[in-house]
């Protein structure tokens, strides 16, 4: 008898230990599930949070045992915390509408716990987690009240990867424009590394997948990174180093005050590609008419000449190129200050409204490459209240602002505050040499798109896309632009300072594969205008803007298949992304009933022509399209 009631004793020990010492939280679905561990006695020297998925009705890890943690200048909050209290589960049921991106309305489910706690000086830190049914966030709030300036200096937030897992990871630079390499954890030293956002990697031996990245950026946080420099699987988010050492700067702010959203997106491949997570954790809209917003296509002077827009005549040739090809912008880049041959500005901008064509205009920031003119009409509240005013005036509808210096909280900052006083003055925007999306296009839908991007400009600046942009390309579907509309400048069939090796069938393809509210066609008049009929017809109707997206096949830097839906219209394309022959194969499982009419354009007979042809298919139907090494295609479904 005593040997059972000892037994019973250390049973219930352990029970109730367990209760203790985990904490779960899991997705409205039962898909996700989020671990908190934490000590016998709630008083914690690292704090550790785990992810997993249920596959087959079991869980999976997604994220072993990571850390989390937060230091101000004044206090740590990342050893001996104490936890004092957690709150009940709160369900999270968000609707929303977005002027662009990969579906009109969306909608999110998840689930919400608060966890207090306090560190040994008794200051209290709140961690949030939301576990919605594709993926998770957290975030870190200073809940108390105070006026004095307190600075947030780094965290030991951690997302731990086991060795031999397949990543794709961008290395780290100002301009997010670099490759996503295929790469495996591990030892070796090339693994040690600052890195950007998004970062996508697959669960080994597992069908599925994870990406990191960060949401709902305020003038009160910084961008960050993640930095494997210590531990080659610890991937550690780092804030941006001051400007004059190698110090993390942080974040100056009063209390109480929040984080960005920490995210990682969960699930097969689809879920990836189809999420809204980085909007769905964002601030609702702040502009409360939005009416004046219309997402487009844009013809584009830079990248067939390499040069900007001084000269006013071929302002006039990309003009009435949009006119023919019925898109709604032309966009007036740098050097318009010094406009001549036949008119200046004004003259080009009353040419294209002339024409019915609304015109877009560039602007350096003002933080660097000051030799891009015009610089410095926008770093201060009085100067954009005098720019814009004046664009309002001549009668321009957007405008694109480059060469940004870094995630620090100020540039943070300028960003939004840039996209609020565009706002009052109804300018759309389009952020290039900038950072990435962070949830901004919810919060100001005048945003259109963010360049971010290791795109097509690049055929401009060196030769190395010329061999690796079919890989390239069916990489970031699943990497950059799931996270937000990205400013490619796509669909060139010309050859502008290094050549193409992308089929001619490919490029078409990039205008549905690739999701911007402003869609910046950048190839030269003659090359639009040579198109056969099928190619020329699609690219004048091609939506900018979508009801719904489906990811009906593929796997990075190898193919992908997308299907976008605007009205009662599916629009699909497919990249080859190796230098073989490949065999793409589409499934209309997501058709309605009936038959319908698919007009399929593909690879011809080499990689500069076309081939077209009418389909009828129905739901449950498979298509088998062969593509050319480097090859694609695009489709409609009426």
């Amino acid at each position: 008898m005593r040997v059972s009631i000892k037994h019973s004793i250390s049973l219930l020990f352990v029970i109730l230990s367990l209760s203790i010492n985990a904490q779960e939280i899991i997705s409205p679905n039962g898909k996700v599930k989020v671990v908190l561990n934490l000590s016998e006695k709630n008083t914690v020297n690292n704090l550790l949070y785990k992810v997993l998925y249920k596959v087959e009705n079991k869980f999976t890890e997604v994220l072993p045992d990571s850390k989390l943690g937060i230091n101000r200048a004044d206090e740590q909050f990342v050893e001996n915390l104490h936890l004092i209290a957690t709150s009940k589960l709160v369900s999270v049921h968000d609707k929303y509408k977005m002027v662009c991106g990969k579906r009109q309305l969306c909608e999110n489910l998840g689930t919400e716990k608060t966890f207090s706690f306090q560190n040994s000086n008794h200051q209290p830190l709140d961690i949030v987690f939301r576990v919605y049914n594709d993926g998770i966030a957290f975030r870190y709030t200073f809940p108390n009240q105070s006026d004095s300036k307190v600075n947030v200096i780094s965290e030991a937030t951690t997302y731990v990867l086991p060795d031999s897992t397949s990543c794709w990871m961008q290395p780290f630079n100002l301009a997010y424009e670099t490759f996503y390499p295929l790469r495996k954890t591990g030892s070796n030293i090339n693994n040690y590394q600052e890195w950007g956002f998004p970062a996508l990697y697959k669960v080994n031996n597992q069908p599925v997948w994870g990406l990191i990245s960060e949401a709902d950026i305020t003038e009160n946080n910084c961008g960050a990174k993640l930095s494997n420099l210590k531990n080659s699987n610890e991937y550690k988010v780092t804030y941006p180093y001051a400007r004059d050492n190698f110090k993390q700067e942080g974040v100056k702010t009063t209390l109480p005050w929040n984080s960005q959203w920490h995210t990682l997106i969960v699930g097969k491949l689809s879920d990836i590609v189809e999420s809204t997570l980085i909007t769905d954790v964002s601030e609702p809209s702040q502009l409360k008419d939005t009416d004046w917003i219309k997402p487009g296509a844009v013809s584009w002077i830079y990248w067939a000449n390499n040069h900007g827009s001084k000269d006013y005549k071929t302002i006039v040739e990309y003009v009435d190129l949009a006119v023919e090809m019925n898109w709604p912008y032309v966009l007036i880049d740098w050097e318009w200050d010094v406009m001549g041959n036949g008119g200046n500005i004004t003259d080009a901008v009353n040419y294209a409204k002339s024409k019915g064509i609304k015109p877009l205009m560039w602007y350096n920031s003002g933080s660097i490459w000051l030799d891009s003119t015009p610089y410095d009409r926008l770093l201060t509240a009085e100067k954009r209240a005098k720019e814009f005013a004046w664009l309002n005036k001549i009668g321009v509808y957007g405008i694109k602002v480059d060469f940004f210096a870094g995630d620090h909280q100020d540039m943070m900052k300028y960003y939004i505050d840039i996209l609020k006083e565009a706002a009052k003055y109804h300018l759309m925007v389009n952020f290039h040499g900038a950072t990435i999306p962070r949830g901004w296009a919810r919060t100001y839908p005048n945003l259109m798109t963010t360049e971010g991007v290791y795109g097509a400009e690049w055929y401009n600046n060196d030769q190395v896309l010329t061999n690796k942009a079919a890989g390239h390309n069916t990489t970031l579907p699943f990497t950059r632009n799931v996270i937000g509309s990205m400013d490619y400048t796509p669909v060139t069939f010309s050859n502008s300072q290094h050549p193409h090796t992308t089929s001619y069938a490919h490029e078409l393809a990039l205008s549905v594969v690739f999701e911007s509210g402003l869609q910046h066609f950048a190839d030269r008049p003659s090359a639009y205008e040579s198109l056969p009929a099928e190619p020329k017809n699609f690219l004048r109707q091609v939506p900018t803007a979508w009801d719904d997206t489906k990811l009906i096949d593929g796997y990075p830097e190898e193919k992908v298949i997308v299907a976008r839906k605007k009205g009662n219209q599916w629009y699909i394309a497919g990249l080859n992304g190796k230098d073989v022959p490949q065999a793409l194969l589409v499934k209309f499982d997501f058709l309605g009933k009936g038959n319908h009419s698919f007009l399929l354009i593909k690879d011809g007979k080499d990689d500069k022509s076309f081939s077209s042809e009418i389909i009828k298919v129905k739901k449950g139907d498979t298509l088998k399209i062969e593509c050319l090494p480097r090859g694609g295609f695009v489709g409609v479904i009426r």
